[in-house]
């Protein structure tokens, strides 16, 4: 569905207001990955479609879908009626008492899961589902390490940040975790030298193999992988990679756990990302597009066998708000929603036909551009200052006065946009219209010519 916000405008009470939410902000807030004392985040005032207004009443493509959570974009009538007419039934109801919307939501997320995942234990968002998920591998094979990639991330709690593979997790890795990481298949920056996929498919499965028979099979419960990492650089796996860890996994008998949290609910042109490669993992994490973020959830979905070690056995973990009624009902909405309007359809033909072909014709013009990849609206535009050397526009782990004013002229042309070390990462909603979505290609083009500007001659 499309939203009409032509006719949209702000009032001088709307910015008032802003600005005072602004003021209390800056005196009691503490935002999360910030040094608190020069940050000055920007005031949101109103949302719509895929547009949002900040503080100062300007209106903003967002090309971010927030952290890519907005699957169904803001303001969708239908969630925002399913939340009210729940709100007016039930608020919220403890864990331990079925109700009907956590029911329906579980019955209709089991219908889109692969293989037998059919049972679904909900949590409040992708942390606590990939915590769970761990918990429950760990007692399910009886042991304690956990595989995770480099390049990933995985969430902010202790364990998952932890797990994560990214600079995040520095601050609090005090390596007694039981974490193993390994060297991801990433085609464009090869760990292993690779010169074809077929090559980087063939020496990361190799790797891997070898880290588990280094590390001891035995000691092994989980792996934990993103079927196409997100925040870490949305980098496809390169054909045969997910079938080889697939069978990796089931050979030595380790639980495989794919974290959809970001690639799944249709960001990746498919329900989930891992039906791109008809692979059925042992669980499933999954948040953000599940409800489109408008109630916090996430959740693991849980295969029979796995289910099987807690028929007889108590689980040892629960949150008081597993399953929130609330955002439960959101979660009903925007599947039904999801459904009704083709989006998932839709987000595999934007790419297709829309932001895959234009991505590419950037690549052609800007020399900015070293790499281009995705699927779905799902995207990735890595910037580098020297295509031969791949010398990225900012270090990893960091930004750099190249991209701040790449960021900047983003910004000046009217986006919201999603930009991560060197990267900047196209992922708007999956029901922005194609008007939309190649004003924002516009420009995404007018900022790629400021990033021109830092290539070496």
């Amino acid at each position: 569905m499309s939203i009409d916000v032509s006719t949209e405008t702000i009032t001088p009470e709307q910015i008032a207001a802003g600005a005072r939410a602004h003021e209390l902000d800056r005196k009691h807030v503490f935002h999360s990955w910030q040094a608190q004392g020069p940050f000055d985040p920007m005031t949101i005032i109103k949302t719509e479609g895929s547009w949002v207004w900040d503080g100062e009443g300007n209106k903003l493509l967002d090309f971010s879908s927030q952290l890519v959570n907005t699957n169904i974009g803001h303001q969708h009538p239908k969630v925002v009626a399913a939340i009210q007419e729940q709100a007016a039934r039930i608020c919220t109801i403890a864990p331990q008492h079925a109700n009907d919307a956590r029911s329906e939501a579980a019955r209709l997320i089991a219908e889109l899961t692969p293989g037998d995942l059919n049972k679904i234990f909900f949590t409040n968002g992708g942390a606590d589902a990939n915590e769970h998920a761990i918990r429950m591998a760990r007692l399910h094979t009886g042991r304690n390490k956990v595989l995770s990639a480099y390049r990933s991330y995985h969430g902010g709690t202790h364990l998952a940040v932890n797990v994560t593979g990214d600079p995040r997790r520095v601050a609090s890795d005090n390596a007694t975790d039981g974490i193993v990481h390994f060297f991801p298949a990433y085609p464009y920056r090869s760990y292993f030298h690779s010169t074809t996929e077929a090559e980087e498919t063939q020496r990361a499965l190799r790797h891997l193999e070898d880290t588990i028979v280094l590390e001891g099979p035995g000691t092994i419960a989980a792996l934990v992988l993103e079927s196409i990492p997100g925040s870490a650089g949305i980098y496809m796996p390169p054909g045969g990679y997910m079938e080889g860890v697939r069978e990796l996994t089931t050979k030595y008998g380790i639980v495989f756990i794919a974290d959809e949290v970001m690639a799944g609910f249709g960001r990746a042109g498919r329900w989930f990302a891992v039906n791109h490669w008809n692979v059925t993992p042992d669980l499933i994490t999954f948040a953000k597009g599940v409800n489109s973020g408008y109630v916090p959830l996430g959740g693991v979905a849980i295969s029979e066998a796995i289910f099987e070690t807690f028929r007889e056995r108590p689980y040892p973990g629960g949150l008081t708000y597993s399953g929130h009624p609330l955002a439960s009902a959101a979660a009903v909405a925007t599947i039904n929603a999801m459904k009704d309007e083709g989006l998932v359809e839709n987000a595999a033909r934007l790419g297709a036909d829309i932001i895959g072909p234009a991505l590419r014709e950037l690549k052609d013009r800007h020399p900015s551009v070293g790499d281009v990849r995705g699927t779905g609206c799902f995207w990735a535009v890595e910037l580098v200052t020297n295509r031969e050397t791949r010398e990225p526009m900012a270090p990893y782990g960091g930004s750099s006065p190249a991209m701040a004013a790449v960021t900047g002229a983003l910004k000046k042309a009217g986006m919201l946009p999603f930009v991560n070390f060197n990267r900047i990462h196209v992922v708007p909603p999956l029901n922005i219209t194609d008007e939309d979505l190649r004003t924002g290609l516009a420009m995404l083009d007018t900022a790629l010519s400021v990033a021109d500007t830092f290539v070496e001659a």
